[in-house]
């Protein structure tokens, strides 16, 4: 079990560069791919080693497999834009049936395995950006993980906000709920009331991305295309939320975001936050500087 004190240094920002798994539900939204591109993209601080393709139900998928299916498609398609080689392992094809029961995957026997080549002193990084089915899955195959590795998890939302219904987390709650209670050192993205503040908008996407490289050029055209969609000719601004989870491995200080420790909260399926002041300290991101991570990701992924 980690001490106070490994869990508090765990959980402060790197300094240095780090290794990463990006567990993504890439092909969901449009905000999946810019975090997929920064990743790729943030030089020296990261070293991207593996993205897992998450479960995901809407209109865009005939049910949690087939959402899956179509993001392991579309993060390979955002690897060939790139030209980047990088491995690509399918994840669970349902939700956790319960808190006691994992769902096998290439994806959580992956994170199971290598997980174990880290220590507390060197961790491996997890950004979870969907349905943290996989990460939860890994943790109920090797408990042990959870002293060897960061969850970054952008699910839920803010602890003020009337209440928890956010996609990410409501799809499912067990997972999350195994995830908050396993132990392991966790950086809190909330939704509505942090990171819904960060948004683009088509004018600006087509001014400092368009015609940059394909991946850029794939980006705008649609994330436009998909806010058309819904704006039809009114105003928009579009939030890309996922960005703001490697963000908050390539903070500098508080230049792009603020954050503070806080108990780790539980998950209800109720979908509203529960608070025990007992239960381990995790990272709460609490303010995004929209402009300078905007800005910061647009330079990488131009150059």
């Amino acid at each position: 079990m980690l001490t106070e004190a490994q869990r508090l240094q765990m959980l402060m920002p790197p300094t240095g560069p780090v290794d990463l798994v990006l567990d993504t539900d890439a092909y969901n939204e449009i905000d999946d791919q810019f975090a997929i591109a920064y990743a790729l993209h943030a030089g020296e601080k990261i070293r991207l080693k593996a993205l897992y393709a998450a479960p995901f139900f809407n209109e865009r998928s005939s049910g949690p497999a087939d959402g899956m299916e179509r993001s392991y498609q579309e993060i390979h398609k955002l690897l060939r834009l790139a030209d980047r080689d990088v491995q690509v392992l399918r994840g669970s094809r349902e939700y956790l049936p319960g808190e006691q029961t994992w769902t096998e995957s290439d994806a959580a026997r992956d994170l199971a395995v290598r997980a174990m080549d880290y220590t507390s002193d060197r961790p491996l990084y997890v950004a979870a950006i969907g349905a943290i089915t996989n990460v939860a899955s890994a943790l109920l195959m090797r408990p042990e993980i959870a002293e060897r590795m960061v969850v970054i998890f952008l699910g839920g939302n803010a602890l003020h906000w009337p209440g928890n219904e956010e996609f990410n987390i409501r799809q499912d709650v067990a997972a999350a709920r195994v995830v908050f209670g396993s132990g392991v050192p966790l950086v809190m993205l909330p939704c509505m009331g942090v990171v819904n503040a960060f948004t683009t908008t088509g004018p600006e996407l087509e001014y400092w991305l368009k015609g940059r490289n394909p991946l850029c050029d794939y980006l705008v055209e649609h994330t436009v295309e998909a806010a058309n969609e819904y704006a039809r000719g009114r105003v928009w601004s579009r939030p890309i939320w996922d960005v703001t989870a490697i963000g908050w491995l390539m903070n500098d200080g508080d230049r792009l975001m603020r954050d503070r420790l806080i108990s780790t909260p539980v998950p209800e399926y109720d979908h509203h936050w529960a608070q025990d002041s007992r239960r381990p300290l995790c990272r709460y991101v609490y303010w995004i500087n929209r402009d300078a991570l905007l800005a910061q990701l647009f330079e990488l992924i131009t150059a």
